[in-house]
């Protein structure tokens, strides 16, 4: 019992014995069969790889820049070798034909007919012929989907009668053409006054004040002497009468002289007494603007008493600023508005320009005659005028202000090249008007600019030539469409490609 126990464990042993051996020579056997598959593929690689032509090698981050041996970039990465048969491929997407010049990496409107480096140290992209459409710059491209999605709109470009309205503020003056001053012409006191208020309309012939000069009795006294004289010497001789009618005659032209009216000069003949007190009237209608005369005073030769304005035309006196001075001219309609009536407008010409422009706030008098008749308006009313100018050139080429993109120091328009196609060209441009431009040029009448979301297309394309010039791949497949390897991928993936990774996958 005890020996048949033994010889059980005995084959027990031996058959583990053999099961192991069994499992370490298969494992052993595989592992052989593993290694000379891994040697052949890697034997075979290596006899194919050693069999394919090095042409040259390219830069690994995709710029222009090719060396025929072993190089390696100011990163420290090295060239891509670029084989026979890859070259083959990548022909299939370059374009045919000669360079025609050199263009920005970063799309910006700049060419150059030579090879060149912007100021970042990035080489300008060649363009081949037949790679852009003909034009004066390169081509900004995008999607039709994404420009009607921006909200793309153009204009065509025209001749146009440009038209700027030149906006101040402006007062109203008293027309000094129409202003009269009463100041006598000889010594006096005042008696009585018949217009003692300010803004008092009077009307021409109407009595002002009383007054008295003894120089003014005397003056008469004389003349009625004369006069006397005259009838007395009547019919002898001619000298003594003659005499008698130059002292006549010199008493009456004093008393002209002092501005005596000839309704009293009439009475005076007629009454033959000279009276104590004389009364002055008014010489034109209008409004008493100002008044010094009070009841008792004296005045002196050329003393003011009265200032009276005819306020049946006006002067609108706007401050127009240098910068604008020179679409202002004389004959030009103006367009005024008032405080005191917002819904009425009131037109007038400018028909004086001063000479002279304040410095401290270097504007312009602008002088415009306006009509009153009704007499609504008033000296110091505050006004804004509208004076609609031009250059008087006739049309001119213009486009309109939301199209010109100004970077600082140029001005830039995006012409419409096609469908999607859009070329940013330079302008020169001349007068700003109401809503366009006059452009001297860069374009020309018929072409279609960009006038809505013309600085979107201008972001659009910056990125996409910054991503170019970083030698990014194309974008990747539509949604629906399947993603499929093309031959020669390969060769962009060491550019893009981690050492680190490789290093891990080599182990």
């Amino acid at each position: 019992m005890k020996r048949s126990a033994i010889s059980f464990i005995v084959l027990v042993l031996i058959a583990a014995a053999l099961a192991a051996g069994y499992w370490w020579g298969s494992r052993k056997g595989e592992g052989g069969r593993m290694k000379a598959e891994t040697a052949g593929t890697s034997n075979a690689d290596s006899a194919k790889k050693s069999a394919r032509k090095i042409l040259y090698y390219r830069n690994p981050m995709g710029q222009p820049d090719t060396s025929p041996v072993p190089k390696k970039a100011p990163d420290g990465m090295d060239y891509v070798p670029v084989y026979a048969d890859e070259e083959v491929v990548a022909q299939a997407d370059k374009p045919k034909g000669k360079i025609l010049y050199y263009r920005n990496p970063m799309g910006q409107p700049d060419t150059s007919p030579t090879p060149k480096k912007d100021p970042m140290g990035m080489d300008y992209v060649p363009v081949y012929e037949g790679g852009e459409p003909a034009a004066s710059g390169p081509v900004v491209k995008i999607n039709p989907d994404k420009v009607q999605k921006l909200g793309v709109r153009t204009e065509t470009v025209e001749l146009r009668e440009l038209t700027r309205t030149v906006q101040a503020v402006a007062t109203i003056q008293v027309n000094e053409r129409q202003l009269h001053t009463v100041s006598p012409r000889f010594e006096g006191w005042i008696q009585k006054l018949y217009v003692n208020t300010t803004g008092q309309l009077v009307r021409q012939g109407e009595p002002l004040l009383e007054v008295y000069s003894p120089d003014l009795v005397a003056t008469q006294q004389e003349y009625l002497i004369a006069w006397k004289g005259v009838q007395a010497v009547k019919g002898a001789s001619p000298e003594i009468e003659a005499s008698m009618r130059t002292l006549v005659d010199s008493a009456l032209q004093r008393l002209r002289n002092w501005d005596i009216s000839e309704a009293e000069l009439q009475r005076l003949q007629q009454e033959g007494k000279a009276r104590q007190s004389i009364t002055l009237r008014a010489q034109a209608s209008g409004v008493v603007m100002e008044k010094k005369a009070v009841a008792g005073m004296r005045f002196m030769p050329g003393e003011m008493l009265y200032q009276i304005a005819d306020l049946s035309s006006v002067w609108v006196l706007a401050d127009v600023f240098e910068q604008d001075l020179g679409l202002v001219r004389q004959g030009q309609s103006v367009k005024i508005r008032f405080d005191a009536y917002p819904d009425k407008a009131f037109t007038g010409k400018v028909t004086f320009i001063y000479p002279t422009v304040m410095p401290e706030t270097r504007t312009a008098k602008v002088r415009i005659e306006l009509p009153n008749p009704a007499g609504l308006l008033k000296p110091a009313m505050f006004a804004r005028v509208e004076i609609a100018s031009g250059r008087g050139r006739g049309k001119v080429l213009a486009v309109p202000d939301s199209a010109v993109l100004d970077t600082g120091t140029r001005q830039l328009v995006l012409v419409q090249r096609g469908e999607g196609a859009f070329e940013p060209r330079p302008v020169k441009l001349g007068m700003r008007t109401d809503g366009y431009i006059e452009v001297l040029g860069g374009i020309k009448a018929g072409e279609s600019v960009v006038v809505s979301a013309n600085f979107l297309i201008d972001a659009e394309s910056n990125l996409k030539a910054a991503l170019s010039g970083f030698g990014q791949s194309a974008p990747g497949p539509k949604p629906g469409e399947k993603e499929q390897a093309k031959p020669g991928a390969s060769v962009a993936a060491p550019a893009l490609a981690n050492p680190a990774a490789g290093d891990l996958k080599g182990r």
